[in-house]
């Protein structure tokens, strides 16, 4: 069935989606032993008996996990529980050396919190059902050759923080701003880096629909194998439209498993979905209860950063920045720390952000280069604005200036002088500039004095040009207009 076979819509049913989310927390060592995370490291060599399963071994819980799991549940809004534990999952896969995954079932660390997003301009909360500790699986690598695979043990036992939604969102869309919310919180934290092509981060969406006005849920079918927030979206929306075809056609959708195909555009059937009781859940004997107390979690909260719904309200008050503005600053934690560093440099709250949002921007994603990572430090920055503001240079030259500071990564004023950029504010020298201009354009000077107005921008844009762009703009103007008026 093509993607396309199921674009027709049918308003009598209403979506319910849940978010499975598997974050990697970015921790030096594993959950359970003091083997690297490293990715990429080459295939087990970041192993020992304990993440390969061997008999006997015993696990020791990564006290920088908890830290970093009880700074999302706080995020979250979640209840950090007091007292929780470890369990055992139980099945069988080559992943899985030891045949059980330890994770949390019935008490999990954090529970019953909320996220707020935004579509369409409204606000919605989703609920979040659990936040819950438990270590990530081997990889299976099928690319060996000669129909061969093997499995990769470095990833065993790293790190995983699953976030649960409530099945509160109702749309791709909505899924798409839950994603895009929960990832920036993420990251604002610093608790991963929210890699999905690293598999640092990985959503499941739960996909059940149902007439409007009912209570009782439809049967969900699970997608796995998404890759990208666009993919969770398009996935979404391919499995709405195919349950409500099976269910108009007189079918009934079965609960099972289901993996995304992104080049063809549908998901696929994998194997009935199994139920809690199928994993068997019983209590880790190997790993004490998790007691956590106020002193902990006081001092977890101490240490956070300000959170990005937070900033963004701070920005607006503070900056006197519109929605728009407030929203790509706060985007990314490195966006909204460096606009801060150029305004405590020097540079008006506006100015700074435009020139960040506009040629700035545009210079990183054409060089694929992240902030973070940018030459032009904020100082610079604020700098090349100062030079702007004082007359040196004029707005003109400074976009021409970018590129160079950003290649270089010199001092804007030094590059100024290298190059001979500096504006020319000499009055008498761009009345001659002027004078010159008029005399070589009669026409346009005739016509302008004859009540054509639009042949200024012309003769302006010639001035400029004999200047090699280093008049000053304001100045030229002026001179320009008195001469012929």
């Amino acid at each position: 069935m093509s993607g396309k076979a199921l674009e027709k819509e049918f308003m009598e049913y209403e979506a319910v989606i849940g978010l499975e989310v598997h974050v990697e927390l970015s921790t030096a060592s594993k959950v359970f032993c003091g083997c690297s995370t490293e990715f990429n490291a080459p295939p087990n060599t970041n192993v020992c008996p304990v993440c390969l399963g061997m008999p006997g071994v015993l696990p020791v819980m990564n006290r920088a996990v908890v830290d970093k799991a009880i700074s999302v549940g706080l995020a979250l809004n979640c209840t950090v529980a007091s007292w929780s534990k470890m369990d055992r999952k139980n099945y069988f896969y080559p992943d899985l050396a030891k045949n059980y995954q330890i994770s949390q079932y019935d008490l999990p660390l954090c529970r019953a919190g909320w996220l707020e997003i935004d579509v369409d301009g409204a606000r919605k909360r989703i609920g979040i059902t659990r936040a819950h500790i438990e270590e990530d699986t081997a990889r299976n690598v099928h690319t060996l050759g000669g129909g061969d695979s093997g499995v990769d043990f470095n990833r065993s036992g790293v790190p995983l923080l699953e976030i649960v939604s409530e099945p509160d969102l109702r749309s791709g869309d909505e899924a798409h701003a839950y994603l895009t919310a929960l990832k920036q919180i993420l990251e604002y934290l610093g608790v991963s880096d929210c890699n999905m092509e690293e598999g640092s981060l990985r959503a499941e969406p739960n996909v059940s629909i149902r007439p409007p006005g009912q209570t009782e849920l439809g049967t969900k079918t699970e997608v796995k194998n998404v890759a990208s927030f666009s993919g969770a979206h398009k996935s979404i929306e391919f499995e709405v439209a195919r349950q409500r075809q099976v269910l108009e056609s007189g079918g009934r959708v079965a609960q099972e498993t289901r993996g995304w195909d992104a080049d063809r555009g549908i998901t696929v059937s994998q194997r009935s979905k199994e139920s809690a009781h199928d994993y068997r859940y019983f209590p880790e004997p190997d790993l004490a209860a998790l007691a956590v107390d106020e002193a902990w979690v006081d001092r977890i909260r101490d240490a956070m950063p300000e959170l990005p719904q937070a900033r963004f309200t701070r920005f607006q008050k503070q900056y006197e920045l519109n929605d728009f503005d407030a929203g790509n600053l706060t985007a990314s934690r490195a966006t909204a720390d460096y606009f801060e560093e150029a305004v405590a440099a020097g540079a008006p709250a506006k100015q700074a952000a435009n020139w960040m949002m506009g040629d700035l921007q545009a210079l990183l994603t054409e060089a694929k280069c992240r902030i973070e990572e940018c030459k032009i430090g904020p100082a610079q920055l604020a700098a090349m604005i100062a030079l702007i503001e004082d007359g040196t240079i004029s707005g003109k030259i400074a976009k021409e200036l970018l590129p160079q500071m950003l290649a270089t990564g010199e001092e804007p004023k030094a590059l100024v002088e290298k190059k001979g950029l500096v504006q020319i504010s000499d009055a008498g020298e761009l009345e001659a500039v002027v004078e010159q201009v008029m005399a070589d354009n009669p026409g346009p000077v005739n016509d302008y004095r004859s009540g054509k107005k639009k042949t200024f921008g012309f003769l302006m844009g010639q001035a400029m040009k004999a200047t090699e762009g280093k008049g000053n703009p304001k100045l030229v103007s002026e001179i320009l207009k008195g001469k012929l008026e």
